[in-house]
């Protein structure tokens, strides 16, 4: 898989996201992860502006619609290849802006997709 980028990455970790970032980077991706706090996770800095990134594969959300709502051009602007929605974090907006823009869309738990090798 080429660049991942990862929405609501935590350095607390016992959240998914810090596990899902981790496990990317042990399979040598390269990920990008964006959360509210800095910090690191491993080696890698967790960004908490919204940079031009070029090339991005897929985007992996890990926060609410609500929260979403303030990553909607953002999203757009990257022209990700997938858009992974985690349990809990389904929102029907998105799917239909990110279809509209030819977006592919996943619904599933990255970790177990990680964990299978399906992702990364």
């Amino acid at each position: 898989m080429g660049k991942v980028l990862i929405i609501g990455a935590s350095p607390n970790p016992k959240k998914y996201s810090y596990n899902a970032v981790r496990k990317l980077l042990l399979q040598r991706n390269e990920v990008i992860p964006i959360g509210s706090r800095g910090g690191m996770i491993g080696t890698c800095p967790i960004i908490t502006d919204k940079p031009v990134i070029e090339n991005i594969d897929l985007i992996i959300l890990y926060i609410n619609s609500k929260k979403q709502q303030e990553y909607y051009d953002y999203i757009l602007q990257l022209k990700p290849k997938k858009l992974l929605f985690n349990p809990g974090t389904e929102n029907p907006e998105l799917v239909r802006i990110a279809y509209e823009n030819h977006i592919d869309i996943l619904y599933d738990c990255a970790l177990t997709l990680i964990d299978a090798r399906l992702l990364g």
